[in-house]
């Protein structure tokens, strides 16, 4: 009896997080009310929860949960009466179909239905946090436990976040539909910069002492892939793809047996993930494709494009850097900003000499990443190719810091360590 119910429940978290965005957004379809479609998603997991180890999991758990749902929405439209004609619609809509009906036949509605929600989810009146919260909220189904402890905050902060972003959809009167044109184009940036800013915060986390967050990470590949799919038209949807699955690749070569951080240039390439490589470079082709088509490719595409080149060398020796450089160059142009500078920084520092990367860095403004560990931390490390140890010690412990992650800081000191004895050693022979 035990493993049935530990069956069970592993089938409702499997299920919940495949199909809890459809769900929620077929609910908002129908109610045109975010809050209470989630609401009565929950209901349904909370039935789901409660029945399926008993009576066992349903030949089609997706369908059970969106009819159980839909039939709390008809309960729901039926005590409230100003809602009347609600309620006839829905329980029409229930008459008409099967008590388990096949989801199959309206994928293309319901997959719709999830965009929707994607864009929904990054409105422009909510902060860049807020739409990443709520994005793996109800397109990501996860728990607001599960949110705030990617992002270092309490439960009920989140929580709070959370409802907040909603109540703000709600008196912004956001709607349930497709942006068009600029709109558009300016809400699929803001989906895909929410996507790109959940990866990193699982590819590096900002604070704690966890080196990675897998699960951020994880959640942001899936929720690209979705994207992709659902707009397969736009090259950067597949570019971001594309981008995470190469960064990805990595995971398991970017710590020790420790847990300590595994710089790129040290890693042991063998361990990086081959199936996810071969997936961001099949996505990167599909974005190839459509710019030879004439579709625009942007800064997402530019980054795969830099983060293949990494992934086709075998050894760091084999890294064609100055094509890294030149294509910074060319992201530094397209999508213009102190990090690109950062990296590009990085590149030209490898493609060519140390002093080159360090020329970079000197054209930034007076300012720039102020209060970051980045800037010191690579400064250093060009610093340190540079055979100037003792302004690379300084650096890398001006970055460790500024760093609130435990363990970036203790790389940097190792590092800042490692400059000082080699500059003492350098200086007895001299």
């Amino acid at each position: 009896m035990r493993l049935e119910h530990e069956r069970a429940a592993e089938s409702i978290t499997t299920t919940w997080r495949a199909e809890s965005a459809r769900l929620v957004g077929a609910l908002t379809r129908m109610t045109r009310d975010v809050s209470l479609a989630e609401d009565l998603a929950q209901d349904a997991l909370v039935a789901a929860l409660e029945q399926w180890p008993d009576v066992g999991v349903p030949d089609n758990p997706a369908a059970w949960l969106m009819t159980t749902a839909k039939r709390r929405a008809v309960d729901h439209f039926r005590r409230a009466d100003t809602l009347r004609r609600k309620t006839e619609l829905l329980g029409h809509d229930l008459q008409e179909e099967d008590p388990m009906p096949d989801l199959s036949s309206q994928v293309d509605f319901i997959e719709d239905d999830v965009l929707r929600l994607v864009f929904l989810s990054c409105h422009p009146a909510l902060t860049a946090e807020s739409r990443a919260a709520l994005t793996l909220r109800l397109v990501g189904g996860l728990t607001t436990a599960e949110i705030a402890r990617g992002f270092l905050a309490t439960e009920s902060t989140m929580g709070q976040r959370i409802s907040r972003a909603k109540k703000a959809l709600s008196e912004a009167k956001a709607e349930f539909e497709l942006p068009v044109g600029a709109e558009r184009e300016q809400r699929l940036d803001d989906v895909m910069a929410v996507i790109y800013l959940i990866f990193n915060e699982g590819y590096t986390a900002t604070a704690g002492d966890d080196w990675m967050r897998p699960e951020l990470a994880t959640e942001a590949i899936r929720l690209a892939r979705m994207l992709a799919e659902l707009m397969p038209e736009e090259p950067e949807t597949h570019g971001l793809q594309a981008l995470l699955e190469l960064q990805a690749s990595r995971t398991h070569a970017r710590t020790d047996a420790e847990g300590n951080p595994v710089l790129l240039e040290d890693q042991d390439r063998t361990r990086w993930d081959q199936l996810l490589i071969r997936r961001g470079l099949a996505a990167l082709e599909a974005a190839e494709l459509l710019a030879v088509r004439g579709k625009a490719v942007g800064k997402y595409y530019l980054q795969a494009a830099i983060a293949a080149r990494h992934a086709r060398a075998s050894t760091p020796a084999e890294t064609d850097w100055r094509a890294i450089a030149t294509l910074y160059d060319v992201l530094a142009t397209a999508a213009p900003g102190p990090i690109v500078e950062i990296n590009r920084a990085v590149a030209h520092g490898r493609a060519f000499d140390p002093g080159a990367g360090l020329a970079v860095l000197e054209e930034l403004p007076a300012g720039a990443l102020a209060g970051s560990h980045l800037l010191p931390s690579v400064r250093g490390d060009l610093l340190a190719r540079a055979g100037k140890h003792a302004e690379a010690a300084a650096s890398f412990r001006e970055a460790a810091g500024l760093t609130r992650n435990e363990r970036e800081q203790a790389i940097l000191l190792g590092r800042a360590e490692e400059a000082e004895k080699t500059e003492r050693a350098v200086s007895k022979d001299g």
